[in-house]
C-alpha cells in the first residue's frame, strides 16, 4: 500500500509546524488501507479507505483542506480505477461533497459513465444516496484562505511558491488476490479560475490501474500530466517494454517532465508489489506499508 499527500518545492523547515500532524494523519490513512488488505479485502476498498481519511484532514489539499479558487470557493476533483476490471469513475468541480472519492466510486459502479462534473455530479449523488453533503464553509481552513490571499496579492508572481506544498492526495494498493487499484483526490490549484480542472480526475493522466502493469496516482502541475498522459504512460512502459516501475516513473517524471517545467511526482505499485515514489520537486509527502505492516512516512530525500 502506498499513499501520497502532494509534491512541491517545500522543505522540512517550511512544514515544521504541521509535520507531526501530517505524519500522524498519513499513518492513519496507510494503516486503514492496510487493514483492509490484511483482512483479505479488495485493493479498491483499501484505496478508498485511505483517501477518505486524507480527505477528512484539514492538512491536505483534498476534501476538508481543499484550496480556494479565485472567487473564494472550493471545487473538488477525484478519481478511482479498478485494475482488475479496467472500470473507472471520476468527478470534477464538486462544491458540496464531503468525500469526493466516494462519489467517484459511485460513478464507476452505479452509472454507465466514467466522469461527471459540477451540479450534475452532485445531482447524481443525491439520486444514489449515501453521500454526505456539506456547506461550502466546511472547506474553510485558515491556511488555505491565507494561501489565496497571498496569491491574489501577487497574482502572477511565483516566488511565493518556494515553500508551497500542494497537498493533493492519492493511494495505490495491491490486494491478496493480485488486483491493483488507484485513486486520487484534490482541491486543485489555489486561485484557479474559469472552472479549471487538472489531472486528478482524469483517467490515464492523474490516475490509472491495470493488473497487467501497474497502479499510479499523481500529484503536481496537472496540465503537464494531462498532456503527457503520465499515469498511463508509466504503466505502458512497464507492460510493453518490461521496464521496472521505478525506471518507468523516473523516465517520465524526471527525464521528460522536469526539463519542461512539469513539477510533481507519482506513487505506484506493479503487479509484483514493487513500489515507486518518484518526484522532481524538493519534496513529496508519501508513505508505504509492506507485508510487515509497518508504515513508513517520508517528505523529502533528506
Amino acid at each position: 500500500m502506498v499513499i501520497h499527500t502532494g509534491a512541491g518545492n517545500f522543505t522540512l523547515a517550511g512544514i515544521a509546524e504541521r509535520k507531526d500532524a501530517m505524519q500522524a494523519a498519513m499513518s492513519d490513512a496507510l494503516m486503514a488501507g492496510y487493514r483492509v488488505l490484511a483482512d483479505g479485502g479488495a485493493s479498491l476498498d483499501a484505496v478508498q479507505a485511505a483517501i477518505v481519511i486524507l480527505e477528512d484532514s484539514p492538512l491536505f489539499n483534498a476534501g476538508k483542506g481543499a484550496v480556494f479558487t479565485h472567487e473564494g470557493t472550493n471545487e473538488l476533483d477525484a478519481s478511482i480505477m479498478d485494475g482488475s476490471t479496467m472500470k473507472a469513475g471520476a468527478v470534477a468541480g464538486l462544491k458540496h461533497i464531503k468525500n469526493p472519492i466516494r462519489l467517484a466510486r459511485l460513478v464507476m459502479e452505479k452509472s454507465p459513465h466514467v466522469m461527471m462534473a459540477g451540479e450534475g455530479a452532485e445531482a447524481f449523488a443525491k439520486e444514489q444516496g449515501g453521500i454526505e453533503f456539506v456547506d461550502q464553509k466546511y472547506f474553510y481552513t485558515d491556511r488555505a484562505w491565507k494561501a489565496l490571499q497571498d496569491e491574489l496579492a501577487a497574482e502572477k508572481k511565483k516566488a511565493a511558491e518556494a515553500e508551497q506544498h500542494h497537498g493533493t492526495v492519492g493511494a495505490v494498493a495491491l490486494d491478496q488476490h493480485g488486483n491493483l487499484a488507484a485513486g486520487t483526490s484534490t482541491g486543485g490549484l489555489t486561485n484557479k479560475r474559469f472552472g479549471r480542472i487538472g489531472d486528478s480526475p482524469i483517467i490515464g493522466a492523474g490516475t490509472y490501474a491495470n493488473n497487467q502493469s501497474c497502479a499510479i496516482s499523481s500529484t503536481g502541475i496537472g496540465e503537464y500530466w494531462i498532456r503527457y498522459t503520465v499515469a498511463h504512460d508509466i504503466c505502458a512502459r512497464v507492460q510493453y517494454k518490461n521496464m521496472p516501475i521505478q525506471a518507468a516513473a523516473d523516465a517520465i517524471v524526471k527525464d521528460t517532465l522536469k526539463p519542461i517545467g512539469g513539477e510533481g511526482g507519482v506513487i505506484g505499485l506493479d503487479a509484483h508489489g514493487n513500489v515507486t515514489m518518484s518526484f522532481n520537486t524538493t519534496g513529496m509527502g508519501r508513505g508505504y506499508v509492506g507485508a510487515d505492516g509497518k508504515p513508513a512516512i517520508l517528505f523529502t530525500d533528506k
